[in-house]
């Protein structure tokens, strides 16, 4: 059993990360949430998933005897600093993404639990979504060749109101949703050699606003690009992953269905379309169902945290998608392996 507890309500997946660990008592004992905001409180706080939980401060939830970790879902640029808390008192986090704004400070944090042994866990939660799971082993056995091309495309429609808050972001719609398909671009190709930024302002609705996110990922043999716009009808429909390489491709589209349904993967090998390149020779490789879109990622965490099985992705590699992340959102920050 985890004795788990929440700071914040802010962050647009933090009830979603509630609900899913309350699923799960067997697994998760929450001891209760915090949020120090009282117009946040008021807007979320009566979600069913808060129900019957204590309110606390942070100083009350982090002295829980026998906390063993806690969800960070503050908004987007205060995640760091509550994050510092708690590894500061030795608990385990789930922190949710992208890991704000400064990457000095995240990389301070990861050092302080590098050096504590404790688990951070980023929020990325298409890194366990099967089909992206099955790409990577894919990629790893060699199954694709060498891979060239890496589209990665997380778009959708956002109202004006939700467009002019992405205003206080670095990079606007690529720091918000576009860090999602920059950690796929890593995943699936690797440190890149350069991050060139080509982010836009469509102007809609008189807003000023970095709505129209795109980089590209320059490799030695090749290239990534990753897309994150906030004006696309039916832009969560298009949400997509193409990787190909010398043997095969894979592409996976939807990405995720309708949040309980499976993704779909067409899978092409080289061997079954020679002499047919002018044709759509794709297989269809069956998902298994997700219970939901973040149970596999928590599952997960419990499990790390209890010392059944190790994080699969480093402090270093957090590192690098967080300053991957900067670059594409424009900031002046290279992206190259360091040890923590």
């Amino acid at each position: 059993m985890i004795r788990i507890g929440q700071i914040g309500m802010a962050h647009d997946h933090a009830e979603g990360k509630m609900r899913t660990v309350r699923k799960y008592p067997e697994i998760f004992e929450v001891v209760g949430v915090v949020e120090e905001n009282p117009e946040v409180l008021k807007k979320w706080g009566g979600y069913g998933c808060y129900q019957d939980l204590p309110q606390m401060s942070i100083d009350e939830l982090l002295n829980v005897p026998n906390l063993d970790a806690v969800m960070v879902e503050t908004e987007e640029l205060s995640l760091v600093k509550y994050a510092e808390k708690c590894i500061d008192q030795g608990i385990h986090i789930h922190l949710d993404k992208p890991a704000g704004g400064n990457v000095c400070d995240f990389e301070q944090l990861l050092f302080a639990a590098k050096r504590k042994k404790l688990t951070v866990q980023l929020a990325y939660m298409y890194r366990y979504n099967p089909a992206v799971q099955y790409c990577v082993e894919a990629i790893k056995s060699g199954k694709l060749g060498e891979i060239f091309r890496v589209q990665a495309i997380m778009n959708t429609y956002h109202p004006p109101k939700k467009r002019a808050w992405l205003k206080s972001f670095p990079g606007g719609n690529m720091f918000y949703l576009g860090c999602h398909m920059v950690d796929l671009v890593l995943l699936t190709m690797g440190i890149p050699l350069r991050v060139i930024p080509f982010n836009k302002a469509t102007g809609f609705d008189a807003l000023a606003v970095t709505d129209l996110g795109f980089a590209v990922f320059e490799y030695e043999n090749g290239i990534a690009t990753a897309e994150a716009s906030s004006n696309e009808i039916n832009g969560y429909g298009r949400r997509s992953l193409l990787v190909s390489g010398s043997k095969g491709t894979i592409e996976i589209r939807p990405l995720e269905g309708d949040y309980n349904s499976q993704p779909i993967l067409y899978l092409a090998l080289k061997e079954f379309t020679e002499n047919r390149e002018y044709t759509d020779c794709k297989s269809v490789i069956p998902m298994p169902p997700m219970p939901g879109r973040y149970d596999a990622m928590m599952i997960d965490f419990a499990q790390i945290v209890k010392g059944i099985k190790e994080n699969p992705y480093s402090y270093e590699y957090e590192l690098l998608v967080q300053k991957a992340t900067l670059a594409a959102s424009g900031l002046p920050v290279m992206v190259e392996a360091k040890n923590i």
